[in-house]
């Protein structure tokens, strides 16, 4: 009986979505408040207490209690909406035994969904912002009753139905729900045959595979750790039956899942919330993240090249390949090619964000409609309906309640004025200096990203580190940017790798050295933050000339790196080479005008002459053979 209602209330908030999409969202804190009652409901159903324990009884009452209280604290804001935006009211008694109730739920329905850490972080911040006046020194602020911090967070658009609860109730669950429908209607097999086709047949395919597969799933699905438990059930046995190691399996899955939040067009909820934060249009961040994904995905596929010729790896068999013509056939691509067109048809003709999503939803309906007429049953292609609505509902589940609990922190942040205090200290220990501004907010990034899903992470670090780069004269975009790709590549970063902990499980591997493996073949993304500071370009600003600039730096890298970390041999010896890549390396980040050329000149040189010995040395063991001498025994000139 859960299980229906559970899918039954998915589907009906999908079907939410798809309305609000269609015909615009309700009144502000309408949208948000109907919203985090269907995603806090479905979460109790999803995520019972004390699921299987004698105890269920006592959990279904608590989780009966907790509905309830849900739906009367936001129909309370639904039937005084009015009273709320005009006149500002001052909390009473009610108000102040209906924002407790709230918080514990989306709380507790917050640690069922992704664990204690986060919903500890945000009872801390309503800890501090009660308490906080009582610690001496820079960290204390000014005291705040229950009731005034009732009043910012239930009674406004500030607290719980905040900006970030706004983008989740709108712009997120569009593309969530646009996401879902392409992947239910053929796209996610479309988008597996593609990269078997393009990796599959030189060394390492079934790894090469993994990463453009990932990459095309993670771009529509913007989460790594559903994507690695989606494809990486796929990739990984594959991988292992082919007889590569297990932990550059999990590896290569799990660094693959994490850049397709990297990636346009659907980057994930942080870039949604990041555009929301900046006040900039989501066009905006997805040209900015362009370069940086490019050069990401790059430089694993060149890490994976490098490592598979080294280790000898299997292609995938000829026999497990689709044809070109079985990918490309019209029946496959057009509802792909319909959803895409109408989704930037929308981007580019000035529509909202959700709009432009609900045009690409309605052309890939339209488009998968006319490819199946007598070719799938209509039974078969309502369940597909069916289960696209209910896979978007409880996909909107962690994003709904984290999104809510992180509003309740950044309010909290904001009312405290921690978050300056922070940014403050960290200006001051660096001395104002940009580049140790910028290596103790990656350090923090990582650190407060770990055992954290990406979009809170991000939320948090974006409210109280992002002030420090910008404090030091680092653009608005490109300060949030660089604490976007740490706190996103904080699931691939030990100790605690959650992206990782999925793949290894999945590949039945021990996850530490399936981490060493993640870092080396995502080392590229660590450098990355840095050249979004060092090189206007990165993100589309600065001209053309810069823009140039950045490609040759990220070209360079994504080849040194991968070469240096994968032990490409250059000269045959080891020391030279890693000099002549640590070199190259060293000139790609210092931004002067032509600097980026004289690398790629340099690192051509190294390849050239390399290769050059190579054939010198192959040509003299030859003669050597010829003449007598044995083939192992080197000749020197």
């Amino acid at each position: 009986m859960r299980d229906t209602a559970a899918r039954v209330l998915a589907v009906l908030t999908g079907l939410f979505v798809l309305y609000t999409s269609a015909f615009g969202p309700f009144e502000s804190l309408v949208q948000r408040a109907v919203f985090l009652a269907l995603v806090v409901t479905l979460g109790l159903l999803l995520h019972p207490l004390w699921r299987e324990n004698r105890l269920r009884p006592l959990g279904m009452v608590i989780d009966l209690l907790a509905a309830a209280v849900t739906w009367v604290a936001c129909g309370y804001i639904v039937a005084n909406y009015d009273t709320i935006m005009n006149s500002l009211p001052w909390a009473t008694g009610t108000d102040l035994a209906l924002t407790t109730c709230l918080v514990i739920v989306v709380l507790e329905v917050g640690r069922r969904v992704v664990g204690i850490i986060f919903p500890a972080l945000v009872a801390l911040g309503l800890a501090y912002a009660l308490l906080g006046h009582n610690i001496p020194g820079l960290l204390g602020h000014r005291q705040f009753d229950p009731y005034f911090v009732t009043e910012t967070l239930f009674l406004g658009d500030l607290g719980i139905w905040g900006s970030l609860v706004s983008v989740a109730a709108t712009v997120i669950a569009s593309f969530v729900l646009f996401g879902a429908f392409l992947l239910n209607t053929g796209g996610g097999q479309t988008f597996m045959d593609l990269a078997m086709r393009i990796g599959g047949k030189s060394p390492g395919g079934a790894a090469k595979m993994a990463t453009i597969a990932s990459g095309l799933f993670g771009m529509v699905s913007g989460s790594a750790v559903a994507n690695v438990a989606t494809t990486g059930n796929f990739t990984i046995p594959l991988m292992r039956r082919l007889n590569y190691p297990a932990p550059f399996a999990a590896a290569v899955e799990a660094v693959a899942s994490t850049g397709g939040q990297l990636a346009p067009p659907i980057m994930g909820a942080a870039a949604f919330v990041m555009a929301e934060i900046l006040g900039i249009s989501y066009v905006d961040v997805m040209v900015a993240a362009i370069l940086p994904a490019l050069f990401f995905y790059l430089s694993v596929f060149m890490t994976v090249h490098v490592v598979s010729v080294r280790r000898n790896m299997r292609i995938v068999d000829e026999d497990e390949i689709p044809s070109w013509a079985t990918i490309v056939r019209w029946r496959r691509i057009l509802p792909i090619v319909a959803a895409l067109g109408g989704l930037f048809f929308g981007i580019f003709a000035g529509r909202s964000v959700q709009t432009a999503a609900f045009y690409g939803i309605a052309a890939l309906l339209v488009a998968y409609l006319v490819v199946s007429i007598g070719q799938v049953p209509a039974r078969q292609m309502g369940r597909q309906m069916i289960a696209s609505l209910d896979d978007a509902g409880r996909g909107l589940v962690i994003i709904g309640v984290l999104l809510a609990g992180a509003q309740i922190l950044v309010a909290m942040i904001n009312l405290t004025g921690i978050g300056v205090t922070l940014s403050s200290l960290i200006v001051a220990i660096a001395g104002n200096s940009a580049v140790l501004v910028a290596i103790i907010v990656g350090l923090i990034c990582l650190i407060i990203g770990m055992g954290l899903p990406t979009t809170a992470a991000y939320v948090l670090v974006a409210a109280v580190l992002a002030p420090a780069l910008t404090g030091v004269g680092v653009e608005p975009l490109a300060a949030h940017m660089f604490v976007f790709y740490f706190a996103t590549i904080s699931v691939i970063t030990p100790p605690v790798c959650v992206a990782v902990f999925v793949a290894a499980g999945i590949a039945q591997t021990n996850w530490l050295p399936a981490a060493r493996e993640a870092v080396r073949l995502g080392a590229m993304t660590y450098m990355v933050p840095f050249l979004l500071l060092l090189y206007p370009g990165m993100i589309g600003a600065g001209g053309p000339m810069a823009i140039v600039d950045a490609l040759m730096t990220g070209l360079v890298l994504v080849i040194a790196v991968p070469c240096l970390l994968g032990r490409m041999p250059l000269f045959g010896r080891r020391y030279v080479d890693i000099a002549i890549y640590l070199t190259v390396i060293a000139i790609a980040f210092v931004p002067i005008v032509g600097l980026p050329v004289a690398a790629a000149l340099l690192l051509a040189a190294a390849f050239f002459l390399g290769g050059q010995k190579a054939r010198g040395m192959a040509g003299t063991s030859s003669a050597a053979v010829t003449l007598g001498a044995p083939a192992g025994d080197e000749v020197r000139p």
